[in-house]
């Protein structure tokens, strides 16, 4: 049997889904980052053959499937907005997968045709942030998803940035740590802010999206910094849908939004937080969410 390869790859995890002849998705697997902007294509191919071979082994009744099984990939990956790393990203998976057609497309490309047909607005807060829409018309417009030097505000990485000068700050004029600050420490192992500041200065992806779980938890349980800075992140993030609605002329229409990402579903106060910030600038929007994963959308793709 001749099989298709779906993935959807950002900066925290990789999901991979099979799909067999007929369309029907046989297993689904995770792994590791495969973002090539912060992982490089070498290791962002690992990844993602490291989630097929889990995949194909699941294949066949469970007897399991060769790479030469696999007809055709498509692949949706944050990074690939660069010709040159999407270029690069084919090629590496055309060597690995030898015989199947490899299609390459960012990220927001398959969250896009994951939402489904008719107008919609996708806001992607994860690891990264961006929004795309699709107009009535068909147009496209997108913002965001820049990687943290050039932007991702609202995103993980910007929250968990934010928390970090926030609590060193608060520890600095109080002379000890807040309740934000020690958790950050605690559960990130760090003896010090030093320590921590020469990680994040060093690797800063190794630091500061594992501080975005730390301040929802807090927040949920009534912190006021950890509050504070989710509520600035759902507004930057809430500006970003607002740009799409604006430039695609559906600002003042009614339009669905679709929100997906590592953030979503984590945290009750900022979920509420978010959804009063879109409805603030979108009063007539409806929430929603995707009508299949971004990594069958990407196989569906390269399938047809």
């Amino acid at each position: 049997m001749r099989y298709v390869l779906g993935f959807d790859g950002g900066g925290t995890k990789t999901e991979c889904v099979l799909m067999d002849a007929a369309g029907k998705i046989v297993a689904r697997s995770f792994s590791g980052p495969s973002n090539p902007y912060r992982v490089g294509v070498e290791s962002a191919t690992r990844e993602i053959e490291k989630a097929s071979d889990l995949c194909l082994q699941e294949a066949e009744a469970g007897a399991g499937a060769r790479r030469d099984a696999v007809a055709a990939i498509g692949a949706g990956l944050a990074g690939t907005g660069n010709p040159e790393l999407k270029e690069g990203m084919r090629a590496s998976l055309a060597a690995a997968f030898p015989g199947a057609t490899v299609s390459v497309f960012t990220d927001l490309e398959a969250a896009l045709a994951a939402a489904g047909e008719g107008p919609v607005i996708v806001l992607v807060a994860g690891t990264g942030s961006a929004a795309i829409g699709r107009n009535s018309r068909g147009q496209i417009w997108r913002t965001g998803g820049q990687g943290p030097r050039l932007g991702d505000d609202g995103s993980a990485f910007d929250i968990g940035s934010r928390a970090v000068a926030r609590a060193m700050g608060e520890q600095e004029r109080l002379g000890r740590n807040s309740t934000l600050g020690s958790k950050i420490l605690e559960e990130l192992g760090y003896a010090s802010w030093q320590e921590l500041r020469e990680r994040a200065t060093s690797d800063p992806d190794s630091v500061f999206p594992l501080v975005f779980p730390i301040v929802a938890s807090l927040a949920d349980a009534e912190d006021t910094a950890a509050r504070q800075v989710l509520l600035q992140a759902a507004s930057e993030l809430s500006s970003l849908v607002n740009a799409v609605a604006e430039h695609s002329g559906q600002g003042r229409e009614e339009i669905r939004i679709v929100k997906m990402g590592g953030m979503v579903g984590r945290c009750a106060f900022f979920d509420v937080q978010l959804d009063a910030a879109l409805k603030r600038i979108l009063p007539q929007a409806q929430i929603g969410s995707l009508q299949m994963s971004p990594a069958e959308a990407a196989a569906r793709a390269a399938r047809h």
